[in-house]
């Protein structure tokens, strides 16, 4: 892996929920997202035009199995499927993914995995590893519940952190990163990175809203339990 952002191809049959993924993926720091598409085809001709590090795959679409594509990918695979037959995870892993998410899933837990890849990357970056960094890098794969934010907030600034919390828990509803930046007085890349990091510890909730023309915007909102009282 370089110094570059991760690129990430997204592949499932359901445009909304490949949307969703894709979000989920751009709001995190050191990931892009290079192609979303909705087939098998549309997939090997993305995969045939650019380089990728990561793709997020279905099981079933419309033209065949997203197991078979893994096969095929000389990048790294993650399956994000309903598909909960025994038979179809062992040939997931077979076939070389590194985690299998069952929908429906929590946005949070997405984030935790990509992150977790993040640092499995990072390890094996270099061109030999110990016998502890490999047990890091594959537990870093498989974040336990409870351990801690996904994304790390950046060093000293836990205060603008505490700010874009608070931001979003007053709003009473669904609020986008350009609402946050303006209510606070922060830029709109500072408040996009402090809510990826909240995204990822699970204290905030990402979601995507439609418009009628345009891609979707990303909006935030708390967990009910977190909301301030009142």
């Amino acid at each position: 892996m370089g110094r570059g952002e991760l690129n990430v191809l997204v592949v499932d049959d359901d445009f909304r929920v490949a949307n969703m993924h894709a979000g989920i993926v751009a709001a995190l720091p050191g990931f892009t997202v290079g192609a979303v598409v909705n087939t098998l085809a549309a997939a090997r001709a993305e995969l045939a035009a650019t380089a990728f590090d990561l793709a997020l795959v279905d099981v079933y679409l419309p033209d065949g199995s997203g197991v078979d594509l893994v096969r095929e990918l000389r990048c790294d695979a993650m399956m994000l499927t309903a598909a909960i037959e025994s038979e179809t995870v062992r040939a997931a892993l077979t076939a070389g993914a590194l985690g299998y998410l069952v929908k429906p899933f929590d946005h949070a837990l997405l984030a935790a995995r990509l992150a977790g890849y993040a640092r499995y990357r990072r390890i094996m970056d270099a061109p030999e590893v110990t016998a502890a960094e490999v047990d890091a890098a594959l537990n870093a794969l498989r974040p336990s519940a409870g351990g801690g934010p996904a994304v790390a907030a950046p060093a000293n600034l836990s205060p603008t952190k505490d700010l874009v919390l608070q931001a979003v828990r007053r709003a009473g509803g669904p609020v986008s990163a350009v609402q946050v930046a303006t209510a606070i007085g922060i830029s709109r890349a500072t408040a996009q990175r402090y809510l990826a990091t909240l995204v990822g510890g699970g204290e905030l909730r990402m979601q995507l809203r439609y418009g009628n023309t345009g891609r979707p915007e990303q909006e935030y909102t708390a967990p009910r339990a977190a909301a301030d009282p009142g």
